[in-house]
């Protein structure tokens, strides 16, 4: 068997970010999907990356996976790694995994050492609707756990990413985190997200004032690739600390390891290399004890699907993430959709990922350009 094709789809939601999928055709008359990262303003140049990358994935073995994304590194990227490469790479990656499942007949995580459990543990995200107040977010809150989820992530920190922010959005984000609990109850799960905006001191002084409402996580506090500053701002927070979304492959993780700056990591299968370099990164953070929740800022298809196969691998797996405004969408293209229920998803038991895309579904939504975000200029910034 051998490849013959790769087609990408660049795929408007209806808000957020663009989708971006690959489709990799065989001789064999067996395909695979696998879905890329993307971030605004951003998406075009990784679907032009997985054209590229595409066009030496033909006349290859479909199941030579590892051997395909050494050589692109090695060969095709020079040892020069990029956001729009990784993204790429790992698309294509996930398709190769799904044809190689429909091709033995099993499903990909059986072919990864068959699964740890049954179900894969769900956070909704996506879930605030624009909600500013407090109140607005409690509310919204409690609509979620409504639908059966046990745990929710949400960013309550206003205004832009900066290092330094003033009293008034610490107290900001301490309300809000407060209203969530509040409105949910003590047995739900608030994990707060920071987006490594924070420097360590006005990090670890705004654990210290959520602490009374016991977050199951701080993501983020400080980027990891500031890793002094990561390791202090563990030094001074007694929250669980997760990090990782940021960066990508085995080699950017080691460090993160080796310096003890998080108790649980999260890359993302559609941007750290794809399915096999996701279940390395976790066996990785074994010895450590480190614990794997993977990022998931895709569609409830693909990404999704590739994230729960390697999450069911897992032994050190803890949670995952599921963008709850994207279910319909995503449920317009894929057959059959994955279903949360209670918080959970079911491991699919059919070859493959599990599931297939409707291309025309797919072609019915094109690429149209957001509208352009708001970027500070100098008199925007405080003082």
């Amino acid at each position: 068997m051998r490849v013959t094709g790769v087609k990408t789809f660049l795929v408007h939601p209806g808000g957020g970010k663009h989708w971006l999928f690959v489709k990799v055709e065989t001789d064999a008359g067996i395909h695979g999907w696998g879905e890329c990262y993307t971030q605004a303003d951003r998406d075009r140049t990784i679907a032009l990356q997985a054209e590229g990358l595409g066009r030496y994935l033909i006349d290859r073995d479909p199941f030579a996976i590892k051997h395909f994304t050494t050589a692109m590194y090695l060969d095709w990227a020079g040892k020069r790694g990029s956001m729009e490469f990784y993204c790429a790479l790992s698309g294509l990656e996930q398709a190769l995994w799904d044809i190689v499942g429909k091709a033995t007949g099993l499903p990909v995580y059986n072919l990864l050492g068959g699964p740890c459990r049954d179900r894969i543990r769900v956070y909704a995200n996506g879930w605030g609707g624009g909600a500013r107040t407090p109140d607005a977010i409690g509310a919204a809150a409690a609509e979620v756990v409504a639908r059966g989820f046990t745990a929710l992530k949400f960013d309550p920190f206003p205004g832009p990413w900066r290092e330094i922010i003033g009293r008034a959005e610490e107290r900001a984000a301490v309300a809000r985190v407060a209203a969530v609990r509040a409105a949910v109850g003590p047995d739900v799960d608030i994990l707060i997200e920071v987006h490594r905006r924070l420097a360590p001191e006005p990090a670890a002084r705004v654990a210290r004032l959520l602490e009374p409402f016991d977050p199951f996580w701080y993501e983020e506090p400080t980027s990891s690739r500031q890793l002094g500053a990561l390791v202090e701002a563990r030094r001074r927070i007694d929250l669980p600390l997760v990090a990782g979304e940021e960066l990508y492959t085995k080699l950017d993780f080691r460090p993160l390891f080796e310096s003890g700056a998080v108790d649980i990591i999260n890359p993302d299968v559609c941007n750290c290399g794809g399915i096999l370099e996701l279940k390395e990164i976790a066996a990785m953070a074994e010895p450590y004890a480190v614990t794997v929740a993977p990022h998931n800022y895709n569609s409830t298809t693909v990404g999704l699907a590739a994230t729960v196969h390697a999450a069911a691998s897992m032994p050190n797996f803890l949670i995952t993430e599921y963008f709850v405004n994207w279910e319909e969408a995503g449920a317009a293209i894929a057959r059959p959709p994955l279903v949360a229920r209670d918080g959970y998803i079911a491991l699919p038991t059919t070859p493959g990922l599990g599931l297939e895309l409707d291309e025309a579904a797919l072609l019915a939504h094109p690429y149209r350009e957001f509208p352009a975000r708001a970027i500070r200029h100098p008199g925007d910034e405080g003082p």
